[in-house]
């Protein structure tokens, strides 16, 4: 029976040998996946944690005017705060965090939510700039390099759906 290295999983026909890194990893990934996946959950039904009731997207709120109007005196403020409650904006918003937490949690689609992931986050960076605790370095930039981290290990494999034979015979869902 032949033996192939797979990143960091060791496979042997069926059968998967999993290194602790591995469950870090998994553990990582199913963890971003519920701060995006909450995020979505709270502006959605106001639950009180980040969204007041009265505030909820089911409700009448709009899930990005709160952080988007508070960034008109930033450096790129102008920009995005004219972008605060727009439809189409909320609906890419709020798709984004649904699609990326699921993804994320259930370990299918991690390339592709790390990718939007990391493009929402960096957009979100963008638009707090300049900040005010570091020159350049914050948690927005932090979570896109795990979120990166993540796709390269194939995360999605240890604990996740990743090795659904679908998912193994289609690279883009890995």
């Amino acid at each position: 029976m032949a033996t192939t290295v797979n990143r960091s999983i060791v496979e042997t026909g069926n059968t998967a040998a999993r290194r602790p890194v591995d469950y870090v990893w998994a553990v990582a990934r199913i963890s971003i996946g519920w701060i995006f996946l909450w995020a979505f959950l709270d502006k959605t039904f106001g639950w009180g944690f980040a969204t007041p009731a009265n505030r909820a997207w089911i409700s009448g709120g709009s899930p990005t005017t709160g952080f988007l109007k508070g960034t008109g005196e930033n450096a790129l403020g102008g920009f995005f705060s004219s972008l605060a409650g727009q439809a189409w904006v909320d609906w890419l918003f709020m798709a984004g965090l649904l699609g990326i937490g699921l993804a994320l949690i259930l370990g299918v689609g991690t390339r592709i939510a790390a990718v939007t992931g990391s493009l929402m986050l960096v957009f979100m960076w963008a638009a707090e700039l300049p900040l005010d605790t570091n020159p350049f370095m914050d948690d927005h930039i932090v979570y896109s390099v795990v979120l990166v981290g993540l796709a390269l290990a194939n995360a999605g494999a240890t604990l996740g759906l990743g090795n659904l034979p679908i998912v193994r015979r289609n690279p883009y869902l890995k």
